[in-house]
């Protein structure tokens, strides 16, 4: 029996339209402090392409070499495996490889999330042995949820603790296993399937509306590609493999000048007034649009933030946080925002 031939990616820049959305994930990548994404929209409308897409854009990370909870060179903490092999004289050997798209289907348990302890070899050999699970693997990775809305009420549990702690202890029998996880989440759902609890919807940073295309030309465009890439791939890498090599250099030089950005208080203070009066819950709100802001900035070479960076930042990060419209008239929009700003800065002038 031959295996199954597992298709190529279709390429991120190959995805026609939804401009904004690209844009929230591009933002992650650069600052993946930011929090994640959640991308909303009817079945078909391109999420699960977006996602997997970006895979020849993610950006590298540094690891010891083997180790299966990619642990940082940079920091204290070792993993029970790099442990191990410091106890043993074994040294660690830092290597560089890219970040990694780890998906969670809907149908996962708890232990392969978390991981497991395994008794009978604690009982035979008289140690813990730990079977990692898929949130140890996502350590420093990217943790992708499609039809998030749909997952077990445990699984979200526990994704909220360790997206709220960054950290995962594992306790069976008295024994007890921690290890670090934190992960970029990027979810994907149809809202017509239901919707998601409130809890995670808050964990979610930013958000991006997938829509199906109305523009005749760009919907010819898209089935043309569609055509293309299903029929004759190298053809299809050749159109657009120049575009996919030039958005991950300027991912990668937004992420060198990102430490260089700056915010004025000027900009705090509009992004604090732009959150009171579009009455979001918390603060939460007000920390993302400032790391989404620097991230805009240098992702267009600029070392201070501006209003429209700003402005950007707040239309994704607000949407699935408002309780109430900031205007009796007005649904949250790109024009409501833009007149709260100008109201803003005639005031400041």
């Amino acid at each position: 029996m031959s295996a199954r031939k597992i298709k190529a990616p279709y390429l991120f820049t190959a995805v026609v339209g939804l401009e904004k959305v690209k844009m929230a994930l591009i933002l992650n990548l650069i600052n993946p402090e930011i929090g994640g994404v959640l991308l909303r929209g009817d079945k078909g409308t391109g999420k699960s392409m977006l996602v997997y897409g970006m895979k020849d854009l993610l950006p590298e990370i540094t690891v010891f070499e083997g180790c299966r909870f990619n642990c940082d060179p940079a920091e204290k903490y070792r993993c029970p495996d790099c442990q191990t092999k410091l106890e043993k004289g074994i040294p660690l050997v830092p290597i560089k490889k890219k970040m990694e798209i780890v998906d969670i289907p809907l149908n996962i348990t708890e232990d392969r999330l978390l991981g497991a302890i395994d008794l009978e070899r604690v009982l035979t050999q008289g140690k813990a042995v730990f079977e990692p699970g898929i949130l140890s693997t996502a350590h420093r990775n990217i943790l992708y949820v499609d039809e998030i809305n749909l997952l077990d009420d445990a699984i979200v549990d526990a994704l909220l603790d360790a997206a709220a702690m960054n950290i995962v202890t594992v306790e069976r029998e008295g024994i007890s296993i921690s290890y670090p996880t934190k992960f970029l989440l990027i979810g994907s759902m149809n809202p017509e399937e239901g919707e998601l609890r409130p809890q995670l919807l808050d964990r979610l940073a930013l958000i991006g509306q997938t829509e199906t295309i109305k523009d005749p030309i760009l919907r010819k465009q898209m089935l043309e590609d569609s055509l293309l890439y299903e029929r004759d791939y190298s053809k299809f890498l050749l159109k657009y493999k120049e575009s996919q090599v030039k958005l991950a250099d300027l991912i990668s030089k937004a992420r060198s000048t990102l430490p260089r950005v700056t915010m004025t208080p000027e900009m705090m203070t509009l992004i604090a007034w732009i959150g009171i009066q579009f009455n979001v819950d918390g603060h939460r709100a007000d920390i993302i649009m400032e790391r989404t802001a620097r991230a805009h900035a240098a992702l267009h070479g600029r070392t201070a933030v501006s209003v429209d960076d700003v402005v950007i930042a707040a239309e994704l990060a607000l949407p699935h946080r408002m309780r109430k419209k900031p205007f009796e008239e007005m649904e949250f929009s790109e024009f409501a925002l833009r007149k709260l700003v100008d109201n803003f800065l005639k005031k400041k002038g």
